[in-house]
């Protein structure tokens, strides 16, 4: 019985499992190894509703609430962490969009992005530095009705593949820090926008790469917020995606568990099961307890966001710790499978895939201290 998920939320999970073990979880080592996105499962996890459930209908969401896109997100994540990436920048995107974009040209866009017809990216990261996220260089600046842009993004998940990018630059003087930037929305196609993408450890379907404006010019209504606001408006959405990703990184390891228990049930040595011995059986109990008191502590994370409560040290706790948690699970559980586990296949992946979530949207460190500025106070936790 969990807390947080009712019988309709569990139906739910219900219809989104079904369908990850049988469209999802097949392609998940050769998406891998191409390094290529399904656009077409992508369509049709739109078609079913899967896609930022939350937002409302209005936007072409089915208005569930965020805990509803938390059990879809991680029956998505059971099958292929990196193919659960659609999710999770939807989500993130979406609400953006929704609250602070112009409905004539945000509208169209979050159909799209609610059909599974559009992928969206989000560029914060520049190269001088990531956990800086204020300190931004890349410049925008008003030339008669439009923004023109230059400069550069990097480490940006999708970076090659989205069709739009909600991308934050400098609109005032750089000591004016969170408060001198402005958020757009980007049509990828856009002159003077190109792209790379890199070779990475992991999450290799979605990807990452450098994004590259050059004199990019975006009109004054695809603003997001208002100018010089727009990281402190837009970065309130990060709380919300921060939860889901614990959710993500734990739905991997809890398969990695689930597999391990049953592997380690099943082999004998000296003849007796694996988990007959404690130095088998008690790590990976060690590990479903700690999971399994993580997961819960996502949930309660969106279930506070869909009562409007405040979240933000709970949702940092989620990024620093489900990582982290995620991580050393898998990795305890390739152990258990020996050779077997060692050899290219679904555990060596999920370990690759997971690791990412250490370094990429918000480092533990960076988590930490939104921890003890929420319980001790900005000003007793400075810079």
């Amino acid at each position: 019985m969990n807390p947080y998920i009712d019988d309709d939320l569990a139906a739910l999970a219900e219809h989104a499992r079904r369908f990850a073990t049988g469209r999802v979880a097949p392609g998940f080592l050769e998406r891998d190894a191409t390094r290529v996105l399904d656009r077409a499962l992508m369509r049709e996890m739109g078609e079913m509703g899967f896609i930022a459930p939350e937002l409302a209908e209005e936007h072409g969401g089915q208005g569930m609430g965020c805990l509803a896109a938390g059990v879809i997100h991680e029956e998505i994540a059971r099958a292929d962490l990196s193919l659960s990436y659609i999710n999770l920048l939807a989500s993130l995107n979406g609400q953006i969009l929704a609250e602070h974009g112009r409905p004539e040209v945000a509208g169209p866009w979050l159909q799209k992005l609610t059909r599974g017809k559009a992928l969206f990216a989000i560029a914060l990261t520049e190269p001088r530095g990531g956990s800086d996220a204020a300190n931004l260089r890349l410049r925008v600046e008003r030339a008669g009705d439009h923004y023109v842009i230059n400069g550069e993004k990097t480490s940006i998940s999708a970076a090659d593949q989205a069709d739009a990018v909600v991308v934050f630059g400098r609109t005032g003087p750089v000591e004016s820090g969170a408060h001198g930037v402005t958020a757009l929305l980007v049509p990828a196609d856009a002159p003077g926008l190109t792209r790379n993408r890199f070779d990475c450890h992991g999450q290799r379907a979605i990807g990452r790469g450098s994004l590259f404006f050059e004199n990019v010019r975006v009109p004054l209504d695809h603003r997001l917020g208002e100018e010089n606001k727009g990281f402190v408006q837009v970065m309130q959405g990060f709380d919300f995606s921060r939860a889901l990703i614990g959710l993500q990184v734990l739905a991997v390891a809890r398969v990695a568990l689930e597999e391990t228990w049953d592997h380690v049930a099943q082999r004998e040595a000296f003849g007796k099961p694996l988990s007959a011995f404690q130095g088998v059986s008690h790590p990976l109990a060690d590990f479903d307890t700690q999971v399994e008191a993580a997961r819960l502590l996502c949930l309660q994370t969106l279930w506070l966001k869909d009562r409007g409560a405040p979240h933000t040290a709970e949702a940092a706790m989620c990024k620093w710790w489900a990582p982290k948690l995620a991580y050393d699970a898998i990795h305890q559980c390739l152990l258990m499978f020996g050779h077997g586990g060692y050899d290219r296949g679904p555990m060596e992946q999920r370990l690759r895939d997971v690791l990412g979530f250490q370094i990429g949207d918000g480092t533990a460190q960076i988590m930490k201290t939104i921890v003890a500025r929420t319980r001790a106070g900005r000003s007793a936790v400075p810079a």
